[in-house]
């Protein structure tokens, strides 16, 4: 028996969800991951999987089991990626954990055109405000909001992004516009909460080099930012969206920007910028496509994005 595609037969059908779709990866028929999965249950006298047409389920043994293995095919696809650095063509899964609103609104569209130079990576994208544990999910990089980097993790920033602070005419016209940021505290604010932590993500303001927070109770809370940039243009109250959330709402009239950016003023108080980075575990995780990516992201990245945070 070929143990080792056996164990990678086993070990991408249990990530991928179905014995068809592990198939896929590894270039072979259902059948054949089928049957060699079959060959590795026979040789350790043990179910490691329930089958239906429409579910997969570890078994005991099988989670037991997917635990023992699955950092062998890691292994082994690292050292596959190695080999193709020498010969200059990144290809493998490329598995990348992404905060949900920059994955939907920015990484998605950068997607295609990757793939597109590199035909023979195969892309998985994860969009979560989760947290993210490399290893255990397999992760090979992860793209995270300042905020929501961890310990022990390797960053490198990509984006620095300008920040909004939003609000619909209509909340304007019934509540009247506030003078400067430092007097957010006095009106109806929608606030983020990190999903990770649980704990609503403050407005860091900058000030004559100096950080400060107003104090603000928010009378709407959500774990999904385009959910409060849907309440912000249904009249809610003002919210705080980055730029690539903000645009389109302001380029419709749907929501206004209440105070001017740092581009346009000086001497007033500023939002923080939203800085992006992507994170890895270790430095053996920046294999020939995982590198690849990086890069082509930092090029793809707006000018206005890669200014020096203030």
């Amino acid at each position: 028996m070929d143990t080792l595609r056996s164990i990678e037969s086993f070990v991408k059908a249990v990530e991928s969800g179905s014995i068809a779709a592990g198939a896929r990866q590894l270039g072979i028929t259902p059948a054949a991951a089928s049957q060699n999965i079959q060959r590795l249950e026979k040789s350790l006298d043990a179910r490691l999987l329930h089958r239906s047409t429409r579910s997969l389920a570890l078994t005991d043994a099988g989670l037991l089991y997917f635990n023992a293995v699955k950092s062998i095919v890691r292994n082994l696809e690292l050292a596959k990626s190695s080999v193709t650095e020498y010969q200059g063509e990144p290809q493998g899964r490329l598995r990348v954990a992404c905060s949900a609103a920059f994955g939907r609104h920015v990484i998605a569209a950068l997607i295609p055109a990757f793939t597109r130079r590199y035909p023979r990576v195969s892309f998985e994208l994860i969009t979560t405000d989760e947290s993210i544990d490399h290893i255990k999910e397999d992760i090979d990089i992860s793209i995270r909001f300042r905020q929501q980097l961890e310990l022990n993790m390797i960053a490198r920033r990509i984006a620095s992004i300008p920040l909004h602070f939003c609000a619909s005419p209509d909340y304007l016209a019934r509540a009247g516009r506030p003078d400067s940021p430092e007097a957010l505290g006095q009106f109806d604010c929608l606030m983020f909460r990190m999903p990770s932590v649980g704990r609503v993500l403050n407005w860091p303001l900058v000030k004559d080099g100096l950080r400060f927070e107003p104090e603000i109770t928010p009378v709407i809370t959500s774990n999904d930012i385009d959910v409060l940039a849907r309440l912000a243009a249904g009249g809610a109250g003002i919210t705080r969206l980055s730029d690539f959330i903000a645009q389109p709402y302001l380029q419709s009239g749907q929501l206004e920007s209440l105070f001017p950016t740092d581009s346009e003023a000086q001497g007033v108080a500023q939002s923080e910028p939203l800085e992006f980075y992507v994170t890895y575990h270790d430095r053996q995780a920046m294999t020939h496509k995982v590198r690849a990516f990086v890069d082509y992201l930092v090029d793809a990245m707006p000018a206005a994005w890669k200014h020096k945070p203030l």
